[in-house]
């Protein structure tokens, strides 16, 4: 079962693509937006941190930091991020922390038999580290809902 609305977001510790840890715990104080995906360099999840990318200054206005997440290794999440001009931090779930705390971890990836992968989920978390929006899409093919998570962001 995954994090649900109300709950207290689980705490992580992750490196981004400067190598350095971050932790869910100090973004405290302001909205967080986390988004996990699946794996760089595939279509769907292409399109989804590109248009975070593109509607950057919406999530900017709130104050909102967004961290996109995978299971992807710092060293591949640096070159797709650069790749496609990101300018939100991608952090590394190597180990899968993160998405087994979240409860967003696919036993088998439906495609490719891949096990270990991260599902695409949203989680929108209040400046008091409370989930105020949870959204795991149905398949990998899913996107989230933007205008939802822009709502909640505008409501804190």
């Amino acid at each position: 079962m995954s994090i649900q609305v109300g709950q207290q977001a689980p705490d992580f510790a992750l490196f981004n693509t400067a190598k350095q840890k971050v932790t869910l715990s100090e973004q405290q104080g302001k909205p967080v937006v986390i988004l996990f995906f699946p794996l760089a360099f595939t279509g769907v999840c292409t399109a989804e941190l590109c248009n975070v990318r593109d509607n950057i200054a919406l999530y900017n206005n709130t104050n909102a930091q967004v961290f996109g997440i995978s299971v992807d290794s710092l060293f591949t999440l640096e070159k797709f991020s650069n790749e496609q001009n990101l300018n939100f931090p991608l952090l590394s779930d190597f180990n899968k922390d993160a998405a087994k705390a979240f409860g967003v971890l696919y036993e088998v990836f439906p495609a490719f038999e891949m096990m270990g992968v991260s599902k695409r989920a949203a989680f929108v978390v209040d400046k008091n580290g409370v989930v105020q929006y949870a959204e795991v899409c149905a398949t990998p093919g899913d996107l989230p809902n933007f205008v939802a998570i822009q709502e909640t962001l505008a409501g804190l």
